[in-house]
């Protein structure tokens, strides 16, 4: 059973996701809390495996209790808020989800399905890769799969992540966003570029001995001879 924790300082909406919870025997609601006070004092006392949080409560909001737990002590997260503008915050305290409410039934189905999954490795074993990356596009905020991204480019300080023909500019250096990475997947090919292997359509001859890597998005990416062992290792099997 995956004991769950409630916190929202509006009955209804607390209300909603015990509602939801019913259509998943496996998960047992533990306990409510109406503001982040309660939280903070209930996430040590009753353990919980998963806690759905409110992100705007008075007093002490989402993020503080978030604060307030040691990191070998807190349960996984998924915030619940009517506001869009919290998601890059939440992802950066590894929330499991970001909600927003009014809640529909099949996207909480896939947090609660990415909660399980997350709680398969085991306690204090949880994952830090990233599956998915929250990606700002003009006016709006969206989750971009990390199986989507055809490859990865050094934009100064940041990157741009190219997927399905488009540029996103993530906020993250490099070589921290590499290391948090699937490298069954990711592969750096050059001090400017990652590729994710997959995406991968040939590899071709270039000058003195160099190679370009051809991608199935159309990209075309230099081979630093430097990095070439780096993608040949275990990478290129079936290439």
């Amino acid at each position: 059973m995956i004991r769950t924790l409630i916190v929202d300082d509006e009955p209804l909406a607390r209300t909603a996701v015990r509602h939801l919870l019913h259509r998943h025997p496996d998960i047992e609601t533990v306990g409510e809390c109406e503001s982040g006070v309660e939280a903070s004092a209930a996430i040590p006392a009753l353990a919980p495996h998963l806690v759905f949080l409110d992100v705007q409560m008075p007093e002490v909001d989402g993020f503080a209790v978030v604060n307030a737990i040691p990191r070998e002590r807190l349960p996984l997260i998924i915030f619940v808020t009517a506001f869009d503008r919290h998601a890059v915050r939440a992802f950066d305290v590894h929330a499991v989800d970001y909600l927003l409410k009014p809640l529909d039934h099949e996207r909480f189905d896939t947090a609660i399905a990415r909660a399980r999954q997350q709680l398969q490795v085991g306690p204090g074993c949880r994952s830090e890769q990233l599956d998915r990356l929250i990606v700002r596009s003009e006016d709006r905020v969206f989750f971009l799969p990390a199986t989507d991204i055809d490859w990865i480019e050094a934009q100064g300080n940041y990157v741009n992540l190219h997927s399905g023909g488009r540029a996103y500019l993530f906020r993250e250096a490099m070589a921290t966003l590499e290391a948090r990475l699937d490298s069954r997947r990711f592969r750096r090919i050059g001090r400017s570029a990652i590729v994710n292997i997959d995406s991968i359509r040939e590899l071709r001859p270039s000058f003195h001995g160099n190679y370009e890597v051809a991608l199935r998005c159309g990209a075309v990416v230099k081979l630093s001879h430097r990095y070439r062992t780096n993608l040949e290792k275990n990478a290129l099997g079936g290439l």
